[in-house]
């Protein structure tokens, strides 16, 4: 199954994503990252930020998971979601995501591309918090094999 070529220039909304505190150090956490600004408000706040801030990467949270809900929706044919590998993903951050944010990731599919059998998907995602502002611009790269190597 091929992707749906009409798929490509269209721009997917995504539902909202609230940031907690909570979320926040989960992530920085995992990572092992210790930085105050990620666990304690008041630290934060010295930095001149309303509420503990996220991570760079933390983004990739919301990011990955609009394209998911995307790229598993029969349309956009893919088909077999096991035919995808995650590639490469990029942040351009205007600013820091913090706790409190009520984030909104607006996807856009941006080309398409043949390398040999593969497939390879190209997206934009525009992350705005809930006054419209940008927050982050992610790209992310993924190929699509063939099914019958699924």
């Amino acid at each position: 199954m091929a992707i749906n070529p009409s798929m490509v220039g269209e721009v997917f909304a995504a539902l909202p994503y609230e940031v907690s505190r909570e979320k926040i150090r989960e992530f920085a956490a995992a990572l092992r990252d210790d930085n105050p600004a990620y666990h304690d408000p008041d630290a934060a706040r010295a930095l001149g930020h309303p509420d503990v801030i996220a991570p760079p990467s933390f983004l990739m949270i919301i990011s990955l998971e609009a394209e998911r809900k995307l790229v598993y929706d029969p349309s956009f044919g893919i088909g077999d979601p096991r035919r995808l590998v995650h590639r490469e993903q990029r942040f351009a951050h205007r600013r820091p995501a913090h706790a409190g944010d009520r984030l909104t990731v607006a996807i856009q599919v941006t080309d398409v591309e043949y390398l040999g059998d593969n497939e390879v998907l190209h997206f934009e995602d525009r992350i705005t918090d809930a006054d419209g502002e940008l927050v982050s611009v992610a790209t992310s790269t993924f190929v699509s094999f063939p099914e019958e190597r699924a």
